[in-house]
């Protein structure tokens, strides 16, 4: 998944440099080892790196790829049409975070990487064009363009990044032999047909998603997880930005269908409603999970598996949640006085629910404890399904809305008590416990 390696570094070497031998003829080295940036590397080894202009301009056409994922579950609203849309939804997140592994380590403002990640944009553009018709007559282009990414951007880090016999090529080659595996499954299930398309595709998705568990392993050659650096504030903010994408994309979807429709009372409370889910979502994230992730992985010892788990698996559901959440918010708006059919209220209740859990499971992974209270939540959004069929679209998300703010006022008081009673918060206790380890 990830771009170059660091391993082997002399002492006083920051971890984004590695080791190299200089002589003033090239020749073979006859002064001390000293530390040189890698071809195509950030200059720094420090935290504190933030997103360059042009992975914010690489990121546009996932805004437009998350709003075609929501357009195909919105269209099919049936069983097959979600496993169709959670097939396409992991395809475009794994093209994305792959490139985010890569351009935490890569220099931005070299030609060569600007010329790569634009060659992706148009990659991914394609690819986000096909999704309507991903499992029609526009499944080669939507499976071969992304194979193009993975393969495309594996082949310039094995065959150009570092010198060659470095451990950044012997890598980068490893996880394209994955990806040329993988993508042997992906343009088979392009050219068939059915349900033979959709196994070979899982068969394909399966080992994408598989490689980062057994570290790209192939027979004779290792990796370890610390042959990868994680630049912590530059990798969290990427992530960050994914979600922030996504929470657009709700108030988009919901502003674009809003604008369509004869305004009415109803149908602007429906408007109104779904903005508030949203600002709910984005409450929950950057007010306090955030902040606490990025730091926990700053301190963790092996950041690798951490960001691997925490970033990389656990923010695809996070985001999920998001797309059904707004294809909820579309439905209600068109339709905010009628008792909707069972698969739409699913879409209503699943959202927020998902993205609940979600949470609940990237706290236990970063921190290893429970969040009580936002599993609850998700639980009671879960539960009012039971009874949405029975109800109008617009008191259904009502409800779900009052669970948000529900599970944040709870939150709120919690650490309103534990100041009043003189409690470090749970920042404060990271921050204590990591001066005094």
């Amino acid at each position: 998944m990830w771009g170059s390696a660091h391993q082997g570094a002399p002492l006083n070497c920051p971890p984004i440099f590695r080791v190299s031998t200089l002589t003033a003829s090239g020749g073979s080295s006859l002064v001390p080892k000293v530390c040189e940036v890698s071809r195509f590397q950030r200059a720094t080894g420090a935290d504190g790196e933030h997103a360059a202009a042009l992975e914010l301009f690489f990121d546009l056409v996932f805004v437009f790829a998350v709003t075609q994922v929501s357009h195909l579950l919105l269209d099919h609203l049936t069983w097959e049409g979600v496993g169709q849309s959670v097939l396409v939804l992991l395809v475009i997140w794994w093209a994305w975070n792959y490139t985010t592994w890569v351009t935490n380590e890569l220099d931005p403002e070299s030609n060569a990487v600007r010329l790569l990640l634009i060659a992706l944009m148009l990659a991914s553009l394609l690819m986000a064009v096909a999704i309507p018709k991903a499992f029609g007559d526009r499944a080669l282009l939507f499976a071969g363009s992304y194979v193009a990414i993975q393969v495309g951007r594996h082949a310039f880090l094995t065959f150009a990044a570092g010198e060659r016999g470095s451990l950044e090529r012997q890598r980068a080659g490893q996880i394209l032999t994955w990806f040329v595996a993988s993508g042997v499954f992906w343009i088979a299930g392009a050219l068939a047909d059915g349900s033979t398309r959709t196994l070979l595709w899982l068969v394909a998705l399966l080992i994408d998603y598989g490689a980062p568990l057994v570290l790209y392993w192939v027979p004779g050659r290792r990796l370890s997880a610390s042959t990868w650096n994680v630049q912590t504030s530059h990798f969290a903010e990427r992530f960050q930005l994914f979600v922030i994408i996504a929470l657009g994309e709700s108030i988009v979807i919901t502003g674009a269908t809003t604008s369509d429709l004869a305004l009415d009372g109803p149908r602007v409370a429906a408007l109104a409603v779904a903005f508030g889910t949203t600002a709910a979502m984005w409450w929950m994230y950057f007010t306090y999970a955030a902040r606490m992730a990025e730091r926990r992985l700053e301190l963790a010892e092996n950041r690798t598996a951490l960001a691997r788990d925490g970033y990389t698996y656990l923010h695809a559901v996070m985001v999920a949640g998001v797309i059904v959440s707004a294809v909820g918010d579309e439905l209600v708006i068109a339709h905010p006085s009628d008792e909707l059919p069972g698969a739409e209220v699913a879409a209503v209740v699943a959202g927020p629910a998902i993205y609940l859990l979600a949470h609940v499971l990237f706290r236990l992974r970063m921190a290893g404890t429970l969040s009580r209270k936002r599993l609850a939540g998700a639980v009671a959004c879960a539960a009012l399904g039971g009874v949405g069929t029975q109800v109008s679209g617009l008191l259904l998300a009502g409800a779900v809305l009052a669970v948000l703010i529900a599970v944040i006022a709870s939150e709120q008081v919690a650490a309103a008590r534990r100041a009043a009673r003189g409690e470090l918060t749970p920042m404060e206790k990271l921050e204590a416990s990591a001066a005094g380890s």
